[in-house]
């Protein structure tokens, strides 16, 4: 059994990206955590039915999920990059201490949304080795409406070395996106059922399933025990 953190900068993030892949790990009999990175308040401009609402989608994502744990930070979003980045290294740092993961999915550093490279910079700085032994696998993943939409002419691009076969779990995928009403729309809405589905389709062809979801592996330790 593996223990895997999967990382958001924002909740929905972790459907986009990792739905099918989430359940999978939960399927293997894996202990599955979700960390998000960032919430909504009223003092930030949002109404008191938009943050309930947030709260609601959160609790039914987490319980059709089952994950064993949800990491809560209260920081809000858009303004990651506000942050202290010790004080943020600090904080995910004693998460992984505590719940000591196997692997690790976090986004993209260049997506085009400034809260995605921060979490990935500092989750990156929480993957030493000698500090974070647990962790033998780190796996970013790419997030439909910020990776494709990133234009960074020094970055080279999302480049996918690791592909997971989801063609079991891609109903279930645009299912639990659904319980987000705020981040799906109709297609040419990049969060649409047609672009996840378009995109599942696209990586499983790479590599002759019906869908995938695809990663770029920074990290894979293997170790005798």
């Amino acid at each position: 059994m593996n223990k895997v953190l999967f990382v958001a900068p924002h909740p929905d993030d972790e459907t986009l990206s990792c739905a099918g892949t989430i359940l999978r790990h939960r399927r293997d009999g894996d202990e599955i955590h979700w960390l998000i990175m960032t919430t909504i308040s009223e003092s930030a401009g949002y109404t008191a039915e938009r943050v309930i609402s947030r709260e609601k989608e959160i609790a039914k994502v987490s319980k059709t999920y089952s994950f064993d744990e949800v990491h809560r930070m209260k920081y809000i979003a858009t303004t990651l990059d506000t942050i202290p980045r010790a004080t943020l290294i600090d904080e995910i740092s004693k998460i992984i201490h505590r719940i000591k993961p196997q692997i690790i999915y976090l986004p993209y550093r260049g997506d085009i949304h400034s809260d995605h490279q921060v979490v990935f910079d500092t989750v990156a700085s929480c993957t030493k080795s000698f500090r974070y032994p647990s962790i033998r696998r780190v796996r970013v993943y790419e997030t439909l409406s910020e990776t494709e939409f990133g234009i960074r002419t020094d970055d080279m691009g999302f480049r996918p070395n690791l592909w997971i076969d989801i063609s079991d779990f891609i109903d279930q995928k645009v299912e639990i996106m659904r319980l987000y009403k705020n981040e799906i729309n109709e297609h040419p809405f990049p969060r649409s059922e047609r672009n996840i589905r378009s995109l599942a389709t696209y990586r499983g062809a790479t590599v002759g399933c019906e869908a995938a979801e695809a990663y770029m592996q920074v990290k894979d330790i293997v170790k005798d025990e």
